[in-house]
Parts: C-alpha cells; sequence; structure tokens
C-alpha cells in the first residue's frame, strides 16, 4: 500500500468495496474469536464454529481461575485445618479476603446468624470474578467477564439460588407474597396500591438480576475500550503519518494515560468483585427473609 498504484488497483477491486453490509459481516466474523484446536467443534473458519461444541479462550481462563482457586483454599484448608493459628504472610492474606467477604460483604445482606450457610456460595462468587477480572490485566489475556454470557450465568446463579431457597422457607404462594414489604396500609388503600406494588416488585426482580450482569459487564468492558482508545492515539493508522516531535509527544502522553488508567482498572476490578457479591447477598437476603 506504500505504492499509490497498488493502492488505487485495490479500490477498483470487488476485494476493495468496504460497503456497510461487509463491514458488519467482518465484524460479526471477528467477535468469535477462536484461535484454539477444537476437538469437539468443526470450524466453519478461524473465528466461529460450523457444528459441535467449540471451546473459546475465555472458557480456558475460567477454568483456569476455578484451578487456582482449588489449588490456594485447598492448600490454605490443609494449613489451618488442624486448629493451628495460621502463620506466614501469604496465609493471612487469604484468610484476610475470607474474613473481609464475610464480615463486610456478606453479612451487610444477610443477618449474621445465617450468613455462615451462604459463606461458601459467596466466597466462591467474589474470588471467581476477582480472578476473572485480574486476568484482564495481563497482556493477551483478557477478562472473561468483559462478556455477556459470563455475567449473565453468575446474576442466573444468584437468581436461582434466591428464588430457590426463598420458596423452600415460604413455599410458592409465600414466596410471592414475601415480594410486597408490609405497607401498615388500612384495607380500603391496601386494596389498589398492594397489587400495584405488587407487580413492581415482581418485575424488578428480574430486572434487578439482569442489571446485576450488565453492570459487571460494562463496567470491565468500559476500562479495555478507554484504554484500547488512548493507545489508538498514539499507534494507529493516522498517528504514523505525523511529524516525528508531534508523535513522541503524544506517544508519551498515551503512555503516561494507559498507566495511570491501568492503576485504575485494577481498583475496578476489586470494587467490581465487591459489588457483585454485595449485591448479590442483598437479593438472596431480601428472598429468604420476611420484610
Amino acid at each position: 500500500m506504500d505504492s499509490r498504484e497498488v493502492l488505487d488497483e485495490y479500490l477498483s477491486s470487488p476485494r476493495g468495496d468496504w460497503s456497510q453490509a461487509k463491514l458488519r459481516d467482518y465484524n460479526h466474523h471477528l467477535s468469535g474469536k477462536i484461535f484454539i484446536p477444537q476437538p469437539f467443534a468443526t470450524l466453519k473458519n478461524a473465528y466461529e464454529a460450523q457444528s459441535g461444541f467449540a471451546i473459546s479462550r475465555y472458557m480456558l481462563i475460567e477454568v483456569a481461575v476455578a484451578l487456582i482457586m482449588l489449588a490456594l483454599f485447598a492448600w490454605l484448608a490443609r494449613r489451618i485445618g488442624n486448629g493451628v493459628a495460621p502463620k506466614g504472610r501469604f496465609t493471612n492474606l487469604l484468610e484476610s479476603f475470607l474474613t473481609f467477604i464475610k464480615t463486610d460483604v456478606v453479612e451487610k445482606g444477610i443477618d449474621p446468624h445465617d450468613s455462615p450457610r451462604f459463606m461458601p456460595l459467596f466466597w466462591t462468587v467474589f474470588l471467581f470474578i476477582l480472578g476473572c477480572n485480574l486476568m484482564g490485566m495481563l497482556p493477551w489475556v483478557g477478562a472473561p467477564t468483559a462478556a455477556f454470557a459470563l455475567t449473565a450465568v453468575m446474576a442466573l446463579l444468584i437468581f436461582v439460588v434466591g428464588t430457590y431457597l426463598g420458596v423452600r422457607k415460604f413455599g410458592v404462594i409465600g414466596y410471592l407474597k414475601n415480594l410486597v414489604p408490609d405497607l401498615g396500609l388500612p384495607i380500603y388503600l391496601a386494596i389498589f396500591i398492594v397489587p400495584m406494588v405488587w407487580v413492581i416488585e415482581f418485575a424488578s426482580l428480574f430486572i434487578k438480576h439482569v442489571i446485576l450482569a450488565v453492570r459487571l459487564l460494562l463496567n470491565m468492558a468500559a476500562g479495555h475500550l478507554v484504554l484500547l482508545g488512548i493507545m489508538g492515539l498514539a499507534f494507529s493508522t493516522h498517528a504514523a503519518t505525523m511529524h516525528v516531535g508531534s508523535w513522541t509527544a503524544l506517544s508519551v502522553v498515551a503512555l503516561l494515560g494507559t498507566t495511570i488508567l491501568s492503576f485504575l482498572e485494577l481498583f475496578v476490578a476489586f470494587l467490581q468483585a465487591y459489588v457483585f457479591t454485595l449485591l448479590a447477598s442483598l437479593f438472596v437476603g431480601s428472598a429468604t427473609h420476611h420484610h
């Protein structure tokens, strides 16, 4: 493309016709990004499956995070299983994570007397989301939580657990009645207001779990998009045509900006794992306790 003649020849050929339909099709094919050898699927091309069960990069990252969690906390369990006080910085670090989740996350939404039976679930949710978020800080790896498939499944898990435990405790009718808090209204007002409140609360039961998934997705994806945009200022095709002095100054600014934003992304990785687990505990707590 350095030669004008080559560029003109390309643009005049069918390959140079980049219509909106062709761009949409191109981006659709790139969206899957399946570059892993597929033992259980037949690939249509390098980016999407034609048939069978295709394994994506995010799937492998999720399995890796789960195995890392299993190895770390199996090791911690062996260290403290005999009743000996935990010693060592790494042991205390892992234990501090568990204590924080118990006292400052789960017990904010669930009564402390009931919270112990929910702890394995919320420990796993918090640490798995945190691990997936931190994977996005590694070059060429990526955060699985930037895909709606994962965040939707995590939110669906919380919905199923809360609904199942609520129905088991109150029964189907009792669970549905528990959606409306006790408003203390006289009967002539309750006849009209309570049904309207119940419809709103029933709809919000589904809406809040969808928002739970979308919030995590957007917060994790947005940071990566901003990083890409800042890096694009210095390393895009347009930047390659700039004067050396201008490009050097722009590159320094872009690199400093991405470095600072990367520290912010590290904070967001912890924050979003905390927010998701806190909201999940509130949802499960409200489903299993009278309002």
